[in-house]
């Protein structure tokens, strides 16, 4: 059976597979050309992340495909219900790449407390003539222990980002339609283990309350977060958004900035990708990267060989 893996898979989710009897197809087709391609070479299985569309003309289209995975959470590239409907099995790695975007929030949000983001363009211009003044300028940091951080979807990666916090000694504010309560373990280095019970909050107790609000929920046909959203926020609050491009309202946020109420904002997704919106990649408050939340190549490991096993479950 082939296997296209059109946006690429580890090295070792390519081992299982051959070891399994599949053949591995790592060729990046270009998505106009899938459907040529996956009917000439009878392709059983696409696999695919963030970049690749499997729609439901493409389906009907391939009449040889057999399963279609998501590197990764979100499915908003896929037709899901569409490809079950027909008998395609459409398998995901919910928990394989939490950590990884979980430590991309922090870095995040540690680099702009205490001005990274912007001292890293200007050290390398003027730091040999400004020296003090550029000291002066970013030696107004903040900590983050004792802060409140509002999470708004309590998911998998939300309860990794709410285990990073508590172990800086944050408190937590987590908001979830679908979920009321979480039990979250912190795993040490030496084997001990905590647990923490964590209540859900209404959005708008979270939004009041927080000093930094994270969001990590699926595709949403609406923004979450919108000038009105900003509005009941604390002045001087904080917003990162390494989710999807569509939650939080991209103009909103930079009239935010612009009037102080946002002082610190961080994106790893756009509303626009591959090409976002120039005033976001010019804008010295804003603290960018381009879409690598999952990029470790730990959780590229992982995410490789959980979709392996799947794979070899449901089609050997």
């Amino acid at each position: 059976m082939k296997i296209l893996a059109n946006d690429g898979i580890s090295k070792s989710g390519i081992e299982a597979l051959e070891k399994g009897g599949f053949k591995v197809i790592t060729v990046k087709v270009a998505q106009n050309q899938l459907e040529n391609y996956i009917n000439e070479h009878s392709i059983d299985a696409i696999l695919v992340r963030s970049a690749t569309q499997v729609r439901q003309e493409l389906i009907e289209a391939c009449p040889s495909l057999k399963l279609i995975g998501r590197g990764g959470v979100g499915m908003d590239n896929i037709d899901v219900d569409y490809a079950i409907d027909n008998g395609l099995h459409v398998i995901n790695t919910p928990a394989a790449s939490s950590s990884a975007v979980a430590e991309l929030v922090f870095a995040h949000l540690l680099g702009m407390v205490r001005f990274l983001h912007s001292s890293n363009r200007e050290m390398p211009l003027e730091g040999d003539s400004r020296f003090k003044d550029l000291k002066k300028a970013y030696a107004q940091g903040i900590e983050l222990k004792g802060k409140t951080i509002g999470i708004i979807g309590f998911g998998k990666i939300g309860q990794e980002v709410a285990k990073i916090a508590i172990g800086l000694g944050m408190h937590v504010l987590a908001t979830d339609e679908q979920i009321d309560f979480e039990s979250i373990t912190l795993d040490f280095f030496n084997g001990q283990k905590i647990t923490f019970n964590i209540d859900t909050v209404p959005l708008d107790q979270l939004l009041k309350e927080a000093d930094f609000i994270t969001l990590h929920t699926p595709a949403q046909e609406d923004y979450i977060i919108t000038a009105s959203e900003i509005e009941k926020m604390k002045d001087g609050v904080g917003i990162i958004n390494t989710a999807r491009g569509g939650v939080l309202n991209e103009v909103d946020l930079i009239a935010g900035i612009e009037s102080g109420k946002v002082q610190f904002a961080a994106l790893d997704v756009f509303e626009n990708e591959p090409n976002p919106e120039i005033q976001l990649l010019m804008n010295p408050d804003l603290s960018l990267s381009p879409h690598i939340g999952a990029a470790t190549i730990e959780a590229q490991e992982r995410i490789g060989l959980e979709l392996a096993k799947q794979i070899l479950e449901l089609l050997r």
